[in-house]
C-alpha cells in the first residue's frame, strides 16, 4: 500500500484529509481534560480557521464556476453559524461549565457541514475542474497552512497586535493573502 504525499494530493483529497483531522481533534477535546483539552481545542480552532478560510477563498469560488451556487450559499451559512459558536466557545474556554454542551453541538454541526461538502460540493468540483487545477488549489491551501500561526491568541483587539500575535482575525487575513498569492489573484478588491 502506497502513501500519497501532500504535494500529490488535489484540493478535494487534501480537504478530506483535513476533515478526518478535524474529526479526530473533536474527539481529543471531548476525551481530555485540563491542559490537554485546552491544547487540543487551540489546535482545533486553528485548523478550523485555516480550513474554512481556504474553502471560502479557493473551494467555494471554484464550486460556483461548477454551477452549484445554491450549494455554496448553504455551506457559507453553515460556516458563518459555526464561526459564531466557535468564537463563543473560544471566549468561554474549555474549562467553563457549559463548554462541553455547546462544543458537542458544534461538533455535530461541523460533521454535517463536512458531509454536505463531500456529498454536494466536492463532486461538482471534480466534474468541472481538471486534476491540474485541483492540485493548484491544493497548493494554495497548503500555502495558507504554512504561514498560519500555530496558536490563536484571543482577546487582542488592536489591528497591530492582531498581526503581531496572530489572533484568529489576523490568521484569516494571512491565510487569504497566501491563498491569493498562490492562485494569482490580487489581495485587494477580490470578490467571489
Amino acid at each position: 500500500m502506497s502513501t500519497t504525499s501532500d504535494e500529490e494530493l488535489d484540493v478535494i483529497e487534501l480537504l478530506l484529509r483535513q476533515h478526518r483531522e478535524i474529526k479526530g481533534l473533536f474527539s481529543k477535546v471531548e476525551m481530555s481534560t485540563g491542559d490537554q483539552r485546552r491544547q487540543a481545542f487551540e489546535r482545533l480552532v486553528h485548523l478550523l480557521a485555516v480550513h474554512e478560510t481556504a474553502e471560502e477563498e479557493v473551494v467555494h469560488p471554484a464550486a460556483r464556476e461548477a454551477g452549484v451556487d445554491q450549494v455554496v450559499r448553504a455551506r457559507l451559512r453553515e460556516e458563518h453559524d459555526a464561526k459564531e459558536v466557535l468564537q463563543q466557545l473560544d471566549k468561554l474556554g474549555p474549562d467553563a461549565e457549559h463548554f462541553m454542551e455547546a462544543f458537542r453541538q458544534l461538533r455535530q454541526d461541523v460533521a454535517e457541514h463536512a458531509e454536505h461538502e463531500e456529498r454536494e460540493e466536492f463532486p461538482a468540483l471534480r466534474a468541472r475542474h481538471d486534476r491540474d487545477r485541483l492540485k493548484t488549489m491544493a497548493a494554495a491551501v497548503r500555502a495558507a497552512e504554512a504561514i498560519a500561526p500555530t496558536h490563536p491568541h484571543p482577546g487582542v483587539e488592536s489591528g497591530t497586535a492582531n498581526v503581531v500575535v496572530g489572533t484568529p482575525t489576523a490568521l484569516v487575513d494571512r491565510v487569504r493573502d497566501a491563498i491569493r498569492k498562490v492562485m494569482g489573484r490580487s489581495t485587494t478588491g477580490t470578490s467571489e
